[in-house]
């Protein structure tokens, strides 16, 4: 905390800093000045929090100090200690936020107890400014997030717009009635990879970004308003409400504002103009349409609009011809044989003459569903989070991988989707590989305790995998079920027992595992043609 100490006297000055215990009121620094001109610029630079000045000075006195200080710096505390007992003063001090009025010659506990006030009056005023403070910065957080949810569900709402007229009016210029509206679609799905990379790891900080570079465009005039689309993830819709004929222009000119503060341009799809808001959904619509449909392998424009199908050549192959070889090579294990698959199917891409994001999107959502159903046939037993965890691709949409003139790299898609089908392919391998393992450790953990009622509840519950996951998984692996696989290990374990003479059938039946030797007797015939006893005669 700082103090300013304000007198022409030096002596007054010298005084003062005697009298005051600082350390005990927390100040740790005493500044001067001998005049109010000085003050000010003092108070300016250095913003002390309590000021003690006199009245009577030359220049600008103290009373045209106390003026300036409540017009100024209103946050200060300041105590008056003066040589005249004058009401007017006095009252001059109260009215400009003196909290006290000292007389000379000053009395040190009378200095050192108005101080304290000072002090006192001035935390309790920074913490109810700190709590103000803290509030308008959550308001600041939460009101984006308002805007974001109340524009988006007026494109899926328009009836709610009578709800929320005033506020839109007061607080982005919508004025009543607005007759007529556009939208415009700017999506993350759509737009150079780099600048996508560079946010990778805080994409609400690109989202921010990106809108604020709209919105100061937009605020001109009040002729529009970008917000996050709170209905997707990876949206930003400018809905224009003013000089709609210059729309284009206008998102021309937003977009060489990209390209100067993020160094790339980006596309935007544009609805036609519609009645507001009734028209708003079938605006955002179109938008989203011209952005999708637009051909991915040109660059005639970043602005689409009117969106018209486009008629291919020839035709376009599908993913689902190339399945069979896709899945042998992603079975096969081999990075080459992947890469090779992958690229026959790329390459026939590269023959056509049109690809939309519509397109690119079905592609990857009919690789994601034969990429699940690969991995379920494989790992019946996975679960989401698992499959999640260990195969990260983003399956709900596509990446598009744009180069810098925004048209679409096939090679880079090639390059993504073999990174994920290798990525699959070793997983898969890994887990046949665990799979594997986790059945040898049952069959060893029953030839240690063939011995023991173990039952398929208690391997079960031992190795946390379900009954039939080991069934069917141990007699993939063995070609017999468990329990013929435990009922030959306690065979042999008989056979070899029987050869002892001084073994009764009984000890026997019990060192295997069996409590009743009637029923080892039944089984060791089944199995072996001869009863325990006709075995041990014909090998002895």
């Amino acid at each position: 905390m700082k103090a300013l100490i304000v007198d022409d006297e030096k002596h007054v000055r010298d005084a003062i800093r005697l009298l005051v215990d600082w350390q005990q009121h927390g100040i740790a620094t005493i500044l001067e000045a001998s005049d109010g001109d000085g003050a000010i610029e003092c108070v300016i630079r250095e913003k002390p929090e309590i000021i003690m000045t006199d009245m009577m000075m030359p220049n600008k006195n103290g009373a045209q100090l106390l003026e300036w200080l409540h017009s100024n710096c209103p946050e200060s505390k300041t105590i008056v200690i003066s040589g005249h007992d004058d009401f007017a003063l006095l009252r001059h001090t109260v009215k400009y936020g003196g909290t006290d009025y000292i007389l000379k010659p000053i009395d040190a506990e009378q200095l050192n107890e108005a101080v304290h006030k000072a002090i006192d009056s001035w935390n309790k005023e920074e913490e109810v400014r700190r709590i103000d403070r803290n509030r308008n910065i959550e308001m600041n957080q939460l009101k984006p997030v308002y805007w974001d949810k109340l524009l988006s569900n007026l494109l899926a709402e328009p009836s709610s717009y009578d709800h929320s007229a005033e506020q839109l009016e007061k607080e982005l210029g919508l004025e009543r009635p607005t007759r007529t509206c556009r939208t415009a679609i700017l999506s993350l799905d759509t737009m150079e990879r780099s600048l996508k990379d560079k946010f990778v790891h805080n994409l609400d900080l690109l989202f921010f970004s990106l809108i604020n570079i709209c919105n100061e465009f937009l605020h001109d005039k009040q002729r529009g308003f970008a917000f996050r689309h709170w209905n997707s993830d990876n949206e930003i819709v400018l809905l224009f409400w003013k000089e709609l004929d210059n729309t284009e222009a206008l998102l021309e000119s937003i977009n060489e504002g990209m390209k100067l503060t993020l160094r790339c341009r980006v596309d935007f799809g544009l609805g036609k103009e519609m009645p507001f808001p009734s028209g708003l959904p079938l605006s955002y619509q179109e938008a989203r349409e011209a952005l999708r449909q637009r051909n991915l392998l040109t660059k005639e424009a970043w602005i689409h609009s009117t969106y018209k199908p486009y008629k291919s050549t020839g035709r376009i192959p599908e993913f689902s011809d190339f399945e069979e070889r896709i899945h042998l090579a992603v079975q096969s294990g081999s990075s080459e044989q992947i890469e090779g698959a992958v690229k026959q199917w790329v390459d026939a891409l590269k023959q056509v003459d049109f690809i939309s994001l519509d397109q690119l999107d079905r592609w990857w959502r009919e690789y994601s569903v034969l990429k699940r159903r690969w991995t379920i046939e494989k790992i019946p037993g996975l679960t989401e989070e698992q499959y999640q965890a260990k195969l990260s691709d983003d399956a709900s949409r596509v990446i598009v991988p744009l180069d810098e003139q925004g048209i679409l790299s096939l090679n880079v898609w090639q390059q993504q989707l073999t990174r994920s089908m290798v990525q699959l392919s070793k997983f898969l391998l890994d887990h046949q590989q665990q799979d594997k393992n986790v059945i040898f450790e049952i069959s060893k953990y029953l030839e240690n305790h063939y011995q023991e009622d173990i039952t398929l509840q208690d391997i079960s519950n031992r190795f946390f995998l379900s009954r039939e996951y080991i069934s069917r998984k141990f007699k993939q692996e063995f070609s017999v079920n468990l329990s013929d696989y435990l009922g030959q290990i306690r065979m042999d374990k008989a056979k070899m027992l029987l050869l002892n003479p001084h073994l009764r059938i009984t000890q026997v039946a019990e060192m295997v595992g069996y409590q009743d030797e009637k029923y080892f007797s039944k089984v060791f015939k089944k199995q072996e043609g001869l009863s325990p006893n006709e075995y041990r005669k014909k090998q002895l």
